[in-house]
């Protein structure tokens, strides 16, 4: 068996205190940069690893960052938020932290649904990524625990959150172009910012093109954002309906990709008939006929500046709130087309 060589035993083969070793390893204090150098290269020469728990007793810290989920956003929402996941993941690295993912319930209501990360104090900041309960916000709030939200807001906590207004804009404008009047919207669960303002600006883009939205082109009653909320949404406008709308803004992605099968199964062609442009840019709109045209969003990075973020605050510790709005892009593929008429 290899042997597992321990900071002593570094210590022992450079000459050096302990102490000083514990600097280099932590990155702090004053090492002189040859004695550095020569510890570093006796890490590596004896595939050294420092423990976390021995690390952590130096600096107070356990090295793992919390990152927290809604049940229902991992499940239905998951290609959206696990590619935020992964940006915290491979950000993490470059900071020597662990991200420890978790799922839970939309609102705090036992101990025993409380990440044990939490009850154990075993993390050194919290993301949390999409709508979350109020009562969970209140709880992390008062361990005093550094933490953050992504994708979602709640006054005095730092986020980041997407350009929702800008993509929104993007789309309508991009149909507005395209001869499209009667431009509709679909979504669900008004109460989350994101969809919010991006039903928000979809009307008021139209109104400044001086057309006023009827209320027989959008559908904001469903209860979330999956296909097939908008497989039904969808079914509510165009099923009896003689003032049918020419294009849809679909709150997202899955949303437009329920939408699309609904027309598909009732006879109506896109883009000819009916035009459609999501928002997120998943990959499934990749693989649907035609190819959905989409607002992209960085999740990747909005994952990074998350972990970035919370390592600031962690050593920083001042408490202040800040607030980050990622950029997007309007991507456009085959589900759009050009009226003449």
């Amino acid at each position: 068996m290899k042997k597992k060589f321990t900071i002593r035993d570094v210590a022992k083969k450079a000459g050096l205190s302990l102490s000083t070793i514990s600097l280099v390893l932590n990155n702090k204090g004053y090492v002189s940069d040859a004695n550095k150098q020569k510890i570093l290269s006796i890490i590596k020469e004896l595939d050294y690893h420092p423990q976390r728990s021995a690390r952590g007793l130096a600096s107070q810290l356990s090295g793992n960052i919390g990152f927290i989920l809604t049940e229902d956003h991992f499940s239905q929402s998951e290609p959206f938020y696990t590619r935020i996941f992964l940006g915290t993941e491979f950000e993490a690295r470059k900071h020597n932290y662990y991200i420890l993912l978790t799922t839970v319930g939309k609102n705090v209501k036992e101990t025993y649904e409380i990440p044990r990360f939490l009850l154990e104090h075993n993390v050194d900041g919290v993301i949390i990524a999409g709508k979350i309960g109020s009562s969970w916000i209140e709880y992390i709030s008062n361990k005093h625990i550094p933490f953050l939200l992504v994708d979602y807001v709640a006054p005095k906590v730092s986020n980041i959150t997407i350009d929702n207004r800008t993509g929104a804009e993007l789309v309508v404008q991009h149909f507005l172009r395209g001869g499209h009047k009667k431009i509709g919207f679909i979504g669900g669960d008004l109460r989350h910012p994101s969809i919010h303002e991006r039903f928000a600006q979809y009307q008021s883009v139209l109104l400044a093109a001086g057309i006023t939205p009827s209320e027989q082109w959008y559908n904001v009653d469903q209860s979330n954002t999956t296909s097939s909320d908008g497989y039904e949404a969808a079914k509510k406008i165009f099923n009896s309906n003689d003032n049918k709308p020419t294009a849809i803004f679909a709150a997202n992605d899955a949303m437009a990709i329920g939408c699309m099968q609904y027309l598909k199964e009732n006879g109506f062609r896109i883009p000819k008939d009916i035009a459609i442009a999501g928002f997120d840019n998943i990959e499934a709109g990749l693989h649907v006929e035609p190819r959905l045209t989409t607002v992209n969003v960085h999740r990747e990075e909005m994952g990074s500046l998350a972990v970035r973020r919370i390592v600031e605050m962690v050593k920083e510790k001042n408490g202040v709130v800040t607030k980050t709005i990622t950029p997007v892009e309007l991507v456009v593929r085959d589900s759009c087309g050009i009226r003449m008429d």
